[in-house]
């Protein structure tokens, strides 16, 4: 019995998590809110954004969000904030290094305003006081960010009507391989540093084996390494015909890196994003209700947040490692099945015009599209002279055979005819 209770036999569970990174891109289209602004206002719709975000970074401690405004002029972050600038020291000619020139600028008591905002911090503090600190963090970030852009957009921004999606899908996708190189340098890292510890330390000659900045896109499928990344759309406005080229140069390299992108459409027909979502394998969702925005976050687009990994470890007897497998676990998320379309529109925007075209002429080698011939048959963009066959030559047409006129005689009958005069002898008759 001693024997036997002296062998150890135990298994040991280990979770390893990979790290999940939901980039969320806003359309901040004015003109498109203010189209659906007695179904859903922009605020209500932050909300439920805000809702959906604390939902993906509670689901694990490893999880991370990116909130991206696509607005008409530019693509601009909400979170993380970017580090702001210092504006430049500007002192008075007799200053001493201050910008009051020397002087130490008095301040009597807080006025009315003063007291008012002091309260309204105060309350909002109290506030964010029962709510989680980086929820919390990130709602007065985003807000913030948000007010600044709305209040920044001029007369001019209101102009125009073309949202910059294809700015935000960048921004996203630059923000996921940033994010996969930190992590992989940071595993690399650790992984040389323990290698070094159970080899007494490794040299300059023969480093440890270990991740580096070019891990973290694998040479073979060019999908990020270290990281589940994904792609999440709002939009509320048609597709511009003049983002087609940069949106879909971003689609591709998404599709390259294995970012899927999500699509939920509120309003208008954003053609170049259901394509966008079909290419990278993501989902499109075409919200019938827009008021039901929460739900169709929750229920439409948490299924995507992949399966954690769990390693297996089982040891037999001192010093006996056992076998290892990891295994992919099964979660209530993971079980949810994905939304899918089955219509897709696949047409195109002319490299010419900017038109939204079913059929035109494609380059055979920059696959530049035209929705009609360009001059003298060259592509615009390569310069190579497309093969048009017989296309636009003049068709050969067989001239039909004239009728000759027939002649009329004295009394108006055609002379000529099949019909025969009458006899003007008479029919003898029998005796």
């Amino acid at each position: 019995m001693d024997a036997v209770d002296a062998t150890t036999h135990y298994e040991i569970y280990a979770t390893e998590e990979t790290p999940s990174l939901t980039a969320i891109v806003i359309d901040t289209n004015p003109r498109a809110w203010a189209a659906i602004n007695n179904v859903l206002p922009i605020s209500k719709a932050l909300a439920n954004i805000l809702v959906f975000v604390n939902s993906q970074l509670a689901y694990s401690s490893s999880n991370q969000v990116a909130i991206i405004a696509s607005h008409t002029n530019r693509a601009v972050w909400l979170w993380p904030t970017p580090p702001k600038t210092p504006k430049p020291f500007e002192a008075h000619q007799n200053g001493n290094g201050n910008g009051n020139g020397g002087d130490v600028e008095m301040a009597d008591a807080d006025s009315a305003r003063q007291q008012s905002q002091k309260l309204s911090s105060s309350s909002r503090r109290r506030a964010a006081a029962n709510k989680f600190a980086q929820f919390a963090q990130i709602e007065s970030a985003i807000l913030t960010s948000l007010r600044d852009l709305i209040t920044s957009t001029t007369d001019v921004d209101l102009a125009a009507t073309t949202t910059q999606i294809s700015g935000a899908l960048t921004l996203a996708l630059h923000h996921a391989n940033k994010t996969s190189l930190q992590l992989t340098d940071a595993d690399g890292a650790q992984a040389a540093s323990g290698s070094a510890k159970a080899n007494g330390g490794a040299t300059a000659g023969n480093p440890a084996p270990g991740g580096g900045a070019g891990a973290a896109i694998s040479a073979g499928s060019g999908a990020l390494r270290g990281l589940h990344a994904r792609i999440l759309v709002l939009s509320v406005s048609d597709s511009s015909p003049a983002q087609y080229i940069p949106t879909m140069n971003a689609v591709f390299a998404a599709s390259h890196a294995g970012i899927p992108i999500d699509i939920l459409s509120l309003h208008g027909s954003p053609t170049f994003l259901q394509q966008a979502s079909y290419i990278t394998r993501g989902t499109f969702l075409e919200a019938t209700s827009p008021q039901g925005l929460l739900q169709y976050l929750m229920f439409g687009f948490a299924s995507a947040i992949d399966s954690r990994q769990t390693v297996t470890t089982t040891t037999t007897g001192a010093g006996q490692a056992g076998t290892r497998a990891a295994i992919d676990g099964a979660t209530g998320l993971e079980q949810l099945v994905s939304p899918s379309t089955t219509n897709v529109d696949f047409r195109a925007a002319c490299f010419c015009h900017r038109r939204v075209i079913d059929t035109g002429f494609v380059c055979s080698i920059c696959l530049s599209i035209f929705c009609e011939v360009p001059e003298d048959a060259t592509c615009y963009t390569c310069g190579n002279k497309l093969a048009l066959g017989r296309y636009g030559a003049k068709p050969a047409v067989v001239p039909r055979r004239k009728k000759k006129k027939r002649k009329l005689g004295l009394n108006g009958e055609p002379v000529g005819t099949s019909e025969q005069p009458s006899s003007v002898a008479g029919t003898p008759r029998s005796g």
